[in-house]
């Protein structure tokens, strides 16, 4: 097993910067704004042979109401799970009042505790961390996780209490991976928390309350997937904070990583202009897709009727998606997501045989000819497959670059029907064979033009 390494602090003292170090990434949204994280994030690092884990945490506040109380939730559920604590501090800030409450509760759970003293850059380092211990944890460290300064002495510190442990194989570890997006506060979190069991994310009555991408991995049944809990997508109208554009970044990102997308929609409310937004940007991923109708509980026969008809008018291009009705809060319908989710998977990374898609192709373009074009028709000869997750299926021919937009649906359409491709969009790339006789000019025989000569001497005594 890897160790696991949580790092816990106030707000704003710079565990995101050192989650981003530790593990060599940019996973962690960092900005200069307290509570900016509020799940946990988990991520993996390698120092030399010794591989880790590390936690990012939100910030400890103290207060005890609303959202700041889930996140203190989700901090103690990563001490918890952790192996080795480590407590970041603010250098410039000094010890306040706040760290000596944490001190205390980290001295309860009997867990080593490593303390280090971040913002150390253009200070005197004995004298930034000589105000730390006061807090009884053992001797404080000065580092800047910005530049990485002292990062490398405190985790060589940490891990050497470890013996060396192997790399798992973290791709295999993923299995498929099911990014859940959606508008704001129409259940993306709770619908996580119902999937796995636990409350494993926060989720609070009030939209916004995600800011990043949280990647939980989950086993079910012997199968290895991982849930990817975004930030909910808002009109740009309506969007002010810089941070906000960087979440919505971070859930395009993810949409591009996964295999298959929930996207979630409030069935107490109408399709709008943001949901078929979004929904274009998950068509233009190309991965495969599941409408998720949250909130389906006790709404009335006609009031289901009614979003269906909304669906069908506002979502038409999503006609190959399939659709479930949950309801994530009280868990009716959750349990059959993942049998979905294989099922959707299993027909974005389909094998399919040329001479299957040939035979298709030619009984296709038997039913419907394409059209002419300047008086000569559009010959479609042949097919392959030319990738997976979207299925890519080839076509090669004579003009294909002039085939009509219409014909290229009717053909998406049709081979999605006849191949049973349930839930995944499938796209179409024509390709034309080169003509060898293009610009070249014949070069005519003697002869030859000897008799062009003739036939226009006859023609004219003709006139």
């Amino acid at each position: 097993m890897l160790p696991v390494i949580a790092l816990v602090g106030r707000p704003n003292v710079g565990k995101s910067t050192l989650f981003n170090r530790l593990t060599r990434s940019r996973d962690a949204l960092v900005a200069d704004q307290p509570g900016l994280t509020r799940d946990r994030k988990y991520g993996t690092g390698k120092l030399g042979k010794h591989p880790y884990v590390v936690v990012d945490t939100g910030g400890i506040s103290g207060d005890q109401l609303g959202i700041d109380q889930l996140m203190e939730q989700q901090v103690h559920q990563a001490i918890g799970e952790a192996d080795h604590i480590l407590f970041l501090l603010d250098g410039r800030e000094g010890c306040t009042g706040g760290d000596e409450i944490i001190a205390q509760q980290l001295r309860k759970t009997g867990k080593p505790v490593s303390v280090a003293v971040n913002k150390s850059e253009g200070l005197d380092e004995t004298l930034a961390a000589s105000d730390f211990y006061r807090l009884g944890l053992g001797d404080p460290i000065a580092i800047a996780a910005v530049h990485g300064r002292g990062v490398r002495t405190l985790i060589d510190g940490i891990l050497s209490q470890f013996p060396p442990a192997e790399e798992a194989d973290t791709d295999e570890e993923k299995g498929i991976q099911i990014a859940v997006v959606g508008r704001p506060n129409v259940g993306k979190s709770t619908l996580v928390n119902r999937l796995l069991g636990e409350e494993r994310v926060v989720a609070y009555d009030q939209p916004g309350t995600t800011r990043d991408s949280i990647y939980i991995p989950i086993t079910r049944n012997d199968k290895r997937y991982t849930l990817i809990d975004t930030a909910g997508v808002r009109r740009r109208a309506r969007i002010k904070e810089a941070i906000e554009k960087f979440s919505i970044i971070k859930t395009l990102q993810s949409m591009q990583e996964a295999n298959v997308v929930l996207l979630v929609l409030d069935a107490q409310q109408e399709i709008g202009e943001q949901d078929a937004t979004l929904a274009g940007h998950v068509l233009e991923s190309g991965r495969a897709l599941i409408l998720v109708i949250n909130k389906w509980d006790g709404l009335s026969q006609d009031q289901r009727e009614w979003i269906k008809a909304e669906i069908e008018r506002k979502l038409p291009f999503l006609s190959f998606a399939r659709h479930h009705y949950i309801s994530a809060l009280h868990g009716s319908g959750v349990g059959d997501l993942f049998g979905l989710v294989d099922q959707v998977y299993k027909s974005a990374m389909r094998d399919l045989a040329t001479p299957e898609l040939t035979r298709i192709l030619e009984a296709l373009v038997e039913e419907h000819q394409p059209p002419l074009v300047h008086g000569r028709r559009i010959k479609l000869r042949y097919a392959h497959q030319g990738g997976k997750n979207p299925p890519l299926i080839v076509i090669h021919g004579n003009q294909t670059e002039r085939v009509p937009d219409g014909y290229k649906r009717y053909l998406i359409s049709r081979f999605r029907s006849i191949l049973k491709l349930r839930g995944t969009p499938v796209r179409i790339e024509f390709r034309s064979g080169d003509n060898p006789f293009q610009g070249k000019q014949n070069k005519l025989t003697k002869r030859q033009i000897q008799k062009r000569q003739r036939l226009k001497k006859f023609v004219s005594r003709k006139r």
